[in-house]
C-alpha cells in the first residue's frame, strides 16, 4: 500500500517485529481453502468501479501525521479503495492495538500473527493527532486481540475517554472486533466511555462464515450488537456487509433483516474486492442498480441509514451517514 511518503504500511508492520505474517503465509491455516482462480477465469472488473487515484500530496501529508505519531491507519492496512478521497478530506479510520491480528480471516489483508504489548501511550498519540489534523469526526478499529482479557475493549475507551478531553466536542465512531467469548468484560469496559456511534460488521452471509469469518459466530456478533443497544440506547449502532463472496442476493437480504431485527441503526453495503489472489476471489460484482435496491429495501426494514454502492466501506461518509457528525 504506498500512501506515506517514505514508508509503507507493509514496512510499518515489519517494524513492529517479525510476527506478521500476509496473503498465502497466513491464510495456509484456514479451515477453507483459497483456491486462487486461473488468471483467464478471474472476473475483469467492470468500468463503473474505479476508486480515485490513491496518492496526492494531501494524502502524502496525512500519511506523513500517522508516520509522526506513530499510528496505524485501516485505509492503508486494509487497502482501503476510497483511501485517496478520505486523506484528501482529511478524514482517517484509525487502527489502535497495532497492526497484528489474532485472526485470519480470508477476505482481509491485514497481517496475522502474535501482536505486540499494547502501548499505554497509543490513546495519547491517538488525541495528538486527532487534534493536530482539526478533526471533528474520528473511527477508531483496531485488529482483533485475542490474546487480550477483554479483547481490548478498555484500550478503546481509554482512546475514547482521551479524545474527548483533548478536543472538545470531537464525535467517536468505534468499530470494534467481536470480543469473542469476552463480551461481558468487553462491554464493562466500554461502558466507562461510550462512543457516539458502535459499529461492529457482520461482514457477510452465514453460509459463508466457515470461509470467510475463521474463528467468529455470526449469531455471536448480532447479539453483541443487541447487547450494546440494550446496555446505552443512546449510542448508534451500525454494522456493514460485503458483497460479492458468493452470497445469493435473498441470503443478503435475509441478513439484513437479522441485523435490523437486533436493533441496529445503521448500515453499510460494499463490494467485496479481493487483496490478493490468495484471497477469497471475487465471484460477482454487483451492480450499482442493485446496490441501489439494496439500500431501497433496508430503509423499508426500517434502518435509519442504509449507505449501499461499490465503494461504500464501513467508514465511508461515517459522520454524515450515522446523523451526529
Amino acid at each position: 500500500m504506498d500512501g506515506a511518503p517514505q514508508t509503507s504500511a507493509h514496512d510499518s508492520v515489519t517494524a513492529l517485529g517479525q510476527h506478521g505474517k500476509r496473503a498465502r503465509e497466513k491464510l495456509a491455516r484456514i479451515p477453507v481453502k483459497v483456491v486462487p482462480p486461473e488468471r483467464r477465469d478471474a472476473l475483469p472488473k467492470p468500468s463503473w468501479l474505479r476508486a480515485r487515484p490513491m496518492m496526492s500530496e494531501t494524502v502524502a501529508g496525512m500519511a506523513s501525521i500517522l508516520r509522526e505519531h506513530r499510528l496505524h491507519s485501516v485505509c492503508e492496512e486494509a487497502m482501503c479503495p476510497n483511501i485517496g478521497e478520505c486523506f484528501g478530506q482529511r478524514t482517517a479510520t484509525f487502527m489502535i492495538m497495532g497492526g497484528i491480528c489474532t485472526r485470519r480471516c480470508a477476505f482481509c489483508d491485514v497481517a496475522h500473527g502474535r501482536p505486540l504489548p499494547l502501548d499505554d501511550e497509543e490513546p495519547a498519540r491517538l488525541a495528538d493527532a486527532v487534534a493536530a489534523l482539526g478533526l471533528r469526526y474520528v473511527v477508531i478499529t483496531s485488529v482483533d486481540r485475542d490474546d487480550l482479557r477483554d479483547g481490548g475493549a478498555a484500550h478503546f475507551a481509554r482512546c475514547v475517554a482521551l479524545l474527548r478531553e483533548r478536543v472538545p466536542g470531537i464525535r467517536v465512531e468505534v468499530l470494534t472486533p467481536d470480543f469473542r467469548g469476552r463480551v461481558d468484560r468487553a462491554l464493562d469496559a466500554l461502558s466507562a466511555a461510550w462512543p457516539d456511534v458502535f459499529n461492529h460488521n457482520v461482514e457477510t452471509v452465514p453460509s459463508l462464515y466457515r470461509a470467510a469469518r475463521a474463528g467468529a459466530d455470526y449469531r455471536g456478533s448480532l447479539a453483541l450488537l443487541r447487547r450494546v443497544k440494550k446496555a446505552n440506547a443512546s449510542v448508534v449502532t451500525k454494522s456493514g456487509l460485503m458483497a460479492g463472496l458468493g452470497e445469493r442476493d435473498d441470503e443478503l437480504l435475509d441478513t439484513m433483516r437479522d441485523i435490523r431485527e437486533h436493533e441496529v441503526d445503521v448500515l453499510t453495503i460494499g463490494q467485496y474486492l479481493a487483496p490478493s489472489k490468495f484471497h477469497m476471489p471475487v465471484r460477482r460484482y454487483v451492480s450499482p442498480h442493485t446496490f441501489d435496491a439494496f439500500r431501497a429495501e433496508g430503509l423499508r426494514m426500517g434502518f435509519r441509514e442504509v449507505v449501499s454502492g461499490p465503494l461504500v466501506r464501513s467508514s465511508y461518509h461515517a459522520g454524515e451517514t450515522a446523523g451526529v457528525g
